[in-house]
């Protein structure tokens, strides 16, 4: 289960999403434990679109794990000046640069960049197109909450069209034997030749009733070329979870959101801070899940995971 980078899920066998998750678990039962496992390597953070949680996690999991961390300000690098992300990255790979991690508006940039670079590639979102490392944080709250994926059914609800979280969970949940609904404004929706089998588009409330989990995705207006909704509390009334639709969600379901969330237009203010929300959970899983995804990458696959332990004293 060796791979070179992690472009996106689609790549990857259900096997190894399943080994990364239980890597993830071990870490994400020892917030804050500091590593040597890549003490001494350099990782360069290539960020070419705004971000916070992402962006902040992986730099918390590369430190957590030893390595040397290089930030990549895009206004102040030579791509101003015309040069290329391939011709960055390969000026960094003569630097001693091992990994980069990259978050681009263009899909399908890294699978174009892995097939010329040496270092290690890790896509932290390309365009709307898929958010791997999201998609696995995600399924590690899912998985710690109820003990496993497989069974679940996940209602994600939203800007389904423009969200590359999405991209990647079309791929995971069928993978790990989960019932995935698609839900939200027809304008927002994917194409259904590009659904997988066992995806399904639902009503708003059938989704949101019958789901196990409710994932609330934000309006990507960034990406939107006229707006759709006169205001956000029209969006709000028509397509987001508000106290009335949470009251149709069966005992035991959780509200989930991957951020950045907007309070009042995708999700009520008070959903976001319930006892049923896992939104701040799945932040704290964000480190847990990069720092397994580096170390199945860097330290030389999964199944080198338990003599590595041993030779730093784990």
């Amino acid at each position: 289960m060796r791979v070179q980078h992690l472009t996106g899920i689609r790549e990857l066998a259900a096997g190894h999403l399943e080994a990364l998750l239980e890597r993830a678990e071990y870490w994400a039962k020892r917030p804050g434990e500091q590593s040597g496992l890549l003490a001494g390597r350099i990782i360069a953070n290539l960020f070419f679109e705004p971000s916070t949680r992402t962006r902040f996690s992986f730099e918390v999991a590369q430190k957590r794990l030893g390595a040397h961390v290089l930030n990549f300000a895009a206004e102040s690098s030579s791509t101003t000046k015309g040069e290329t992300i391939l011709d960055t990255l390969r000026m960094l790979e003569m630097m001693g640069v091992e990994a980069a991690v990259i978050r681009t508006s263009e899909n399908g940039l890294l699978q174009n960049l892995a097939e010329n670079v040496r270092l290690h590639l890790v896509n932290a979102g390309d365009g709307t197109n898929e958010h791997p490392t999201q998609c696995l944080l995600d399924l590690l709250t899912i998985k710690q909450h109820f003990g496993k994926i497989a069974g679940q059914t996940i209602a994600i609800i939203g800007d389904l069209r423009h969200s590359r979280v999405v991209g990647s969970h079309l791929h995971a949940l069928p993978k790990l034997g989960a019932k995935l609904l698609l839900a939200g404004p027809p304008a927002m929706m994917r194409p259904e030749e590009e659904l997988p089998a066992g995806v399904r588009v639902a009503d708003l409330d059938e989704a949101i009733r019958t789901a196990d989990v409710v994932m609330m995705l934000r309006v990507q207006l960034e990406r939107h070329a006229e707006a759709l909704f006169s205001s956000a509390e029209a969006y709000h009334q028509a397509y987001g979870l508000t106290l009335e639709r949470a009251r149709l969600m069966k005992p035991g379901a959780v509200i989930m959101h991957p951020g950045p969330f907007n309070r009042g237009v995708e999700i009520h203010t008070d959903l976001v801070d319930s006892d049923r929300s896992l939104i701040f959970t799945q932040v704290a899983n964000g480190v847990a899940a990069r720092m397994a995804v580096l170390e199945d990458l860097m330290n030389g696959g999964i199944g080198t995971w338990a003599s590595s332990l041993e030779t730093v004293g784990f």
